[in-house]
């Protein structure tokens, strides 16, 4: 008989937290600050359990994450990617409220389909819970109701996969009223399938005989156990949540319409979450957004409006922040937020120059921008790739990464290095995105000749009898606006 494997844990170091600042700062007292000033007043009090009697209060069982231990399965790539993996999920950790306590990685082909690590190795991670003494696990990867439901029994303690922790951050930063119907609505499809009872709340409701007994009117009956009951006022909460949702979408859709018609070119900041987005558009714009060094501190996108150095007015929109298998729930549930990079001119892909591993960040960013931009049966915009956060860099570092990403742009948005060059970049990109067009405006539309000098660059001008004839380059929604003056058919894409 063929000998079975074994696997061994291996422990991953703890994380290096002394550059809490790095992401980013402001000198004024901004609406950021002021937000992340609120976010720091409550804190979690370990020790004091969230657990719910009864789930159809809130919905949705709360986590309670204080003293953690983290386990991941290592299926594929090299130890450093591993690694990586489990320090993302040690900062996903920190970030939700918890005190990392310990990390274990185990390699093996695939993940076991009973108790994710195997029954052994369950027990051995019994163990280091009553060693270390935490009460919560967490998982690296999404577990399923089957899996969760196994593990806890062995370890005794709650477990939470990869997929709950990520739910449980943006439940904690949503802020407007669309972020959180947001959230509400991907952690309820999160929770639908496991859901499960606890004690005597989930026994089964009187029916049949048993509601004859003195029960009355309307008590006899098949009964209906109360996990039913919750699942289909879950599913009722779920359907009145994308009504709501719809609604939000439509008016974010006529939004970024009037933008569009505005001729001013639109710019969507994406990246990797914690990849320094907002510290770069507070730089770029002077927007004043909450800045922190933690994962998906901005859930709610922001517009603002700027102006370039050749005086080319410009929209830039900060959006959520990507990380690597991002809940499908989530992705669903923000589709409408997403859909903000779909009317993009152009995408300002920022990534942490500071990450061991930024090639993997920007190939998660761009798988997830791909599936957003399919389901739309949009065109995906042009990108340009920032690097920030270069301050971090050692020299050697930083020449590594200038021949690894020749086009990016590199700049730190905390000291400003790089930033007109940044702007430069976005003048020249956005300048061979205009449409030239040659137009006879009547001297009765002084308002547009007004638009061509805000937002285009006028090549040539003369006055005429029936008005002004123009020549310019001017972004493509202004051109669609003049077309109707198109004077000898000459409205065209540059090449």
């Amino acid at each position: 008989m063929r000998k079975p494997e074994t696997y061994e844990f291996t422990p991953i170091e703890e994380l290096d937290d002394t550059d809490e600042a790095r992401d980013g700062w402001a000198s004024d007292p901004t609406v950021g600050e002021l937000q992340l000033e609120d976010r720091s007043a409550l804190r979690r009090v370990a020790g004091l359990s969230t657990e719910l009697a009864d789930i159809t209060e809130v919905e949705y069982r709360q986590l309670r994450l204080e003293r953690v231990v983290l386990v991941g399965v290592w299926t594929e790539g090299s130890a450093a990617q591993a690694d990586a993996s489990m320090s993302e999920l040690a900062a996903l950790a920190e970030t939700a409220g918890s005190e990392v306590l310990e990390a274990l990685i185990q390699r093996r082909d695939k993940p076991d389909p009973a108790t994710y690590i195997g029954s052994g190795k369950a027990e051995e991670l019994r163990a280091v819970v009553l060693e270390t003494g935490a009460d919560t696990v967490i998982c690296d990867g999404e577990l399923t109701p089957a899996q969760l439901t196994a593990l806890e029994k062995v370890v005794k303690v709650k477990v939470i996969d990869r997929t709950a922790l990520i739910l449980d951050i943006f439940a904690q930063h949503a802020t407007s009223r669309e972020g959180k119907a947001q959230v509400s609505l991907a952690q309820m499809e999160y929770m639908l399938p496991r859901l499960r009872g606890w004690g005597e709340s989930m026994s089964r409701q009187a029916g049949g005989r048993a509601g004859g007994a003195g029960g009355g009117v309307g008590t006899r009956g098949p009964g209906e156990t109360k996990i039913e009951t919750d699942r289909r006022r879950i599913r009722e909460r779920m359907s009145k949540l994308r009504r709501e949702i719809k609604e939000m979408k439509t008016a974010r859709d006529t939004k970024r319409a009037r933008r569009t018609s505005s001729g001013v070119p639109a710019v969507a900041i994406v990246g990797y979450t914690n990849a320094g987005k907002s510290s770069l558009m507070n730089a770029l714009t002077g927007a004043g957004i909450l800045v922190q060094d933690a994962l998906f501190a901005t859930l709610d996108p922001t517009t603002r409006r700027a102006a370039l150095e050749d005086g080319r007015e410009v929209v830039f929109t900060d959006t959520v922040g990507f990380v690597r298998h991002l809940p499908t729930q989530l992705v669903e549930a923000f589709r409408s937020t997403l859909e903000e990079v779909t009317g993009a001119d152009l995408l300002l892909h920022v990534v942490d120059g500071s990450d061991p591993l930024p090639a993997g960040q920007i190939k998660a960013v761009r798988e997830v921008i791909t599936d957003v931009l399919r389901e739309s049966n949009a065109i995906s915009p042009p990108e340009l790739l920032v690097v920030n956060k270069i301050d971090a860099l050692e020299p050697g570092e930083l020449a590594q990464l200038r021949a690894q990403l020749p086009q990016a742009v590199f700049v730190s948005a905390r000291t400003g290095a790089g930033l007109t060059e940044l702007r430069d970049r976005l003048a020249e990109v956005l300048g061979a995105l205009d449409v030239e067009v040659s137009v006879l405006l009547p001297y009765t539309r002084g308002d547009l000749l007004a638009r061509i000098h805000a937002d285009g660059r006028l090549l040539d001008s003369q006055h005429e009898e029936g008005g002004t004839r123009i020549r310019a380059r001017v972004p493509a929604a202004l051109a669609a606006v003049l077309s109707d003056y198109a004077h000898a058919g000459t409205a065209h894409l540059p090449g």
